[in-house]
């Protein structure tokens, strides 16, 4: 629900008789709470005489609203910022220069920026919020660069010391400590202030009020060896470079620097000032036009610096520059640097008007703790991944949200409430109201306050103060997936719900979509993300503490590591690309150098990840597997497979079989949905039994070589050979899960449900329409390739079951070609299915024949056996004779055949003047093998059987 923060604060000031107007945002502070401003008139109608300035503070935690100071008289306050025990209060004036010889009240380190058009200044006075009368104090600074005020965050209490900070533009940062005489409680006054410079000229600047950082952009000189000859000769000024550093502050130790980067910042030169400045207080910066930068930044260790600026590739004429229509166009762009992933992302959209540009305002903020948010208004959402989990490969770009107001133009993110220290705000709370509570009004809202989800980012459109709750719902994704043509968008999303949300149910839905499309080629993709992202997040859930380092070198995602590619949204040609950063480790202070070695904080947990990151040690390639099965699929056989010892085993006592017992023991804790298909095999082993053993081994091999120190049983934390076998084991049985479970999916998709449906396996094959048949077929056909292409098992009895489906719904001699480039597996019981389906005609017997020959020779034997058909007895007789007269020994015992009442053998041959050819023949075999050997009934009847027109 979108509502209007000034609304609501007037209904607080309504009850009072107190009419207010012109509200502005003047800051943010660590404990949630916002700080307004507004003009009032105490119910009169406002104009000058009798209007004044009131500054206030709203409290989010407890939806109260409490007035701090007000003045006599109207002043363009446009900056403030309270103590932590909200006993000092500092804002910035910024007025219009009356007097030319303002301009000149800059400090003499500030003449190299050159002449200024702004003529406004700033200034900067301190409070005192007393019981009796609120007393400020003139710090006697006055520029006509921007000026911000900042206290900082104490995590002891100390009610004698406060500290805060006032950063000037392109001329210094400053520290002030005020000593607090504490001897009355009711009366606390300043009785030292104190200064010191802890930061010369810098360009850009940005307060960090969760992490107390203070991040600043200055020009740094190039080293002296990385200065060119020819710079030398001419004399030229050394250049330099500009440095973002990180100023990280303490309660009783000095701040240190932890970080130091060099950017790369072409259109930025050590002279550019535009000398226009934009006074928004949230977050906390210092800048002006020539450099739009926000440091967005977690605890948990990630750190994004984000830049939007635009450019002109090439330079137009004079002529389209001076026009105001759309031909005066630029490039729209943003990068985002990772230093948690040593990586930079860069977005580039062409194309865009003038007029339009110079007014884009992008919103960049933390979204779910695994993406970052980056919403252009009425453009589009960009939707980065930056989790420290996994490289960001999977990011999704789409249109705009259509539940936000048209009017938003500048959307900043407000704190999340649940990061704020609770503990010790309630505190400070008793202490914050007996130093307030004579001679300040609080009042509490009446009205039911608005409810934010914990997927939403609340936050405020600084132009009209309305509160925006900025969330990206399962709907909207949806509704993008069906819509959305581009593969690394579909992607993007199907990687969200299967390792950032785990949501099985939406990855049915999203199935449902692409099986409307079944013959799009990009399907097999789709599905090779939904198995590898699937077992990726089921092996993540229960895992040991000491395993969680095997996690990355698990396959993830199907999207390679720094791809480029281009997406359209909304008739824009939106370029993504990635940039590797190399060495970035050594622009941080490690935590040896800190001045609390190890101390636990943002930047030691960014060093963490940084450390992990270096190896760079690639991930486990499915592909290169499914080459390797191939391989041994060529000598694979069912009756003789034989099962081999895992090199993983950390003792003897472990085996691929006790591994495979393991994982097959999972089948009967998977999801309570049934397939249409009976889970077993008559094979004695099982090509899926091959293929989780292929997985295990290799993947064992993989785990062993890159995640296991040699001496790990001796180090803390690393994982041993036991970890290995876990991590092997827990992922063979999540890729059999998510198998399982997207064969239900596509069945489901393709309308068949097994928990509706009556029959199951063949004879639910049988009752399918032509409709539903060929849908089922053509995504399973679909499954089978993603399968084999990534090395997964499929369940047991798909083989078989496919095979048939494709018996029923293909031409037969289509089917023979499927069959021939072993796309069906012809199993005994679907091959015996098959032939007892296929008739006996002329036609028909032809068709058995082919298919025996595509038989492996056992089990042709084994089916030729079964079929009571003169060309089987033929065949076999053949057979039988070859065996004999080839010398091979082979055990039979004389038969009674079933057709021999049939048939006279002598009619077959009336010749009475000599020998018949079936006794000659009979001769000829008993001279090469011994009576017992010989089965008479079954040569007789093939004889016999020969001189009919059965063919």
């Amino acid at each position: 629900m979108i509502e209007n923060l000034p609304a609501k604060l007037c209904l607080f000031l309504t009850e009072q008789g107190i009419r207010a107007e012109q509200w502005k945002l003047l800051g943010q502070e660590r404990d949630g709470c916002i700080l307004l401003g507004w003009v009032q008139s105490d119910g009169k109608p406002l104009d000058d005489s009798n209007s004044f300035t009131v500054l206030g503070c709203y409290d989010r935690l407890n939806d109260k609203l409490k007035i701090l100071h007000s003045f006599t008289d109207m002043h363009n306050i446009v900056q403030a910022t309270i103590n932590q025990t909200h006993t000092l209060l500092g804002y910035v004036i910024k007025n219009q220069a009356s007097n030319p010889e303002i301009k000149n009240l800059q400090s003499k380190e500030d003449d190299h920026c050159g002449d200024s058009s702004n003529s406004d200044t700033y200034e900067t006075f301190i409070i005192e919020l007393k019981s009796n009368r609120n007393k400020t104090h003139d710090l006697g600074i006055k520029r006509d660069k921007q000026i911000r005020i900042q206290f900082l965050y104490k995590e002891k209490e100390k009610n004698n010391l406060d500290v805060f900070i006032l950063l000037i533009h392109r001329e210094c940062i400053l520290k002030y400590t005020a000593t607090i005489d504490c001897s009355i409680n009711d009366d606390l006054q300043i009785i030292e202030l104190k200064s010191e410079s802890i930061v010369k000229t810098f360009i850009w600047a940005q307060w960090d009020m969760i992490n107390q950082v203070l991040y600043h952009i200055h020009h740094r000189q190039v080293p002296v060896n990385l200065i060119t000859e020819e710079e030398t000769e001419t004399s030229k000024p050394m250049r330099s470079n500009p440095t973002l550093s990180g100023l990280q502050f303490h309660d009783d130790l000095p701040h240190e620097t932890v970080l130091n980067i060099p950017l790369n910042l072409p259109q930025l030169t050590a002279s550019s000032n535009c000398g226009t400045y934009e006074d928004d207080v949230i977050p906390l910066r210092v800048h002006d036009c020539s450099l739009d930068l926000i440091v967005v930044s977690d605890s948990k260790g990630m750190v994004c610096v984000c830049h939007h600026y635009l450019y002109r590739p090439v330079e137009p004429p004079q002529t389209i520059l001076n026009s105001l229509n759309d031909s005066n166009t630029v490039h729209f762009a943003y990068s985002v640097t990772l230093l948690h992933h040593s990586c930079v992302i860069h977005c580039v959209i062409p194309g865009i008007p003038w007029s339009r540009a110079k007014l884009i305002r992008p919103t960049f903020a933390i979204y779910e703790n695994d993406h970052m948010i980056i919403f252009v208004q009425d453009m589009f959402i960009h939707l980065l991944e930056i989790g420290a989990n996994h490289e960001p490969r999977c990011h999704i770009l789409c249109g705009p949200l259509t539940t936000l107001p048209l009017n938003s133009s500048y959307l900043v993110s407000l704190l999340d409430l649940d990061n704020i220290d609770k503990g010790a705000y309630k505190k400070h709370e008793s202490a914050m109201a007996n130093n307030n509570s004579d001679n300040k009004t609080s009042f509490k809202d009446a009205s039911e306050p608005s409810t934010v989800t914990n997927t939403s980012i609340l936050t405020i459109d600084l132009p009209t103060l309305d509160l925006v709750p900025l969330s990206i719902s399962s709907d909207f994704l949806i509704d993008v997936f069906r819509t959305e043509i581009s593969v690394e968008v579909r992607l993007g999303i199907l990687h969200y719900f299967l390792c950032h949300r785990h949501d099985m149910d939406i990855i049915a839905d999203l199935i449902s979509i692409v099986a409307e499309k079944p013959r799009q080629l990009d399907i097999v993709r789709y599905m090779q993300e939904i198995l590898i992202g699937g077992s990726y997040s089921t092996i993540q859930k229960n895992l040991l503490a000491d395993a969680v380092p095997l996690l990355a070198l698990m396959p993830v995602t199907t999207m390679e590591e720094y791809t480029n590619y281009e997406v359209k949204v909304n008739n824009l040609n939106i370029t993504l690309s990635h940039e590797k950063l190399w060495n970035t480790s050594v622009m941080l202070l490690s935590p040896q150098q800190r001045l609390v070695p190890y101390k636990t904080d943002l930047w030691t947990k960014l060093w963490d990840q940084l450390s992990k990151n270096n190896g760079d040690k690639p991930r486990f390639k499915t592909n290169r597997l499914a080459e390797k099965l191939l391989v041994s699929l060529g000598c694979y056989e069912p009756e003789a497979l034989s099962r081999c010892s895992t090199p993983m085993s950390p003792s003897a006592g472990f085996s691929a079989a006790m591994s495979f017992g393991d994982v097959m023991g999972a089948r009967n804790r998977l999801l309570d949905s049934s397939l249409p298909f009976a889970e077993v095999e008559s094979c004695t082993a099982s090509k899926q039994e091959h293929v989780v053993s292929v997985n295990l081994r290799e993947l064992s091999m993989y785990l062993l070589k890159h995640g296991v120190h040699p001496s790990s049983s001796f180090i803390k934390g690393t994982c041993t050979p036991l970890h290995v076998h876990t991590m092997a084991t827990r992922h063979v049985t999540a890729q059999l899960e998510i198998s399982r479970l997207l064969c239900q999916f596509l069945c489901r998709a393709a309308n068949v449900d097994p928990r509706l449906e009556q029959e199951q396996g063949f004879m639910l094959i049988e009752q399918l329409d032509i409709g539903r048949r060929w849908l089922l077929f053509v995504l399973l056909e679909r499954y089978r390739f993603s399968l084999e292409s990534i090395a997964f098992p499929a369940p047991q009895g798909f083989t078989s079951f496919f095979t048939y489906l494709g018996y029923r719904t293909l031409k037969y001699s289509m089917f023979l070609q499927y069959v021939q480039r072993n796309v069906f597996e012809l199993q005994v019981d679907v091959s015996k299915i098959i032939m007892a389906d296929i008739g006996d005609s002329k036609e028909n017997i032809a068709k058995k024949l082919a298919l025996l020959s595509l038989l492996p020779k056992a089990r042709a034997k084994r089916l030729l056996n079964q079929w009571l058909h003169p060309v089987s007895f033929m065949l076999r007789a053949r057979e039988h004779a070859e065996n004999i007269l080839s010398g091979q020994v082979i055990s039979s015992r004389v038969r009674i055949s079933k057709h021999r009442n049939h048939y006279n053998a002598l009619t077959a041959f009336p010749s009475s003047d000599r020998l018949s050819p079936l006794d000659t023949f009979l001769d000829l075999l008993t001279a090469k093998a011994s009576l017992a050997e010989l089965d008479f009934g079954l040569l007789i009847d093939a004889t016999v059987t020969s001189t009919e027109d059965f063919l």
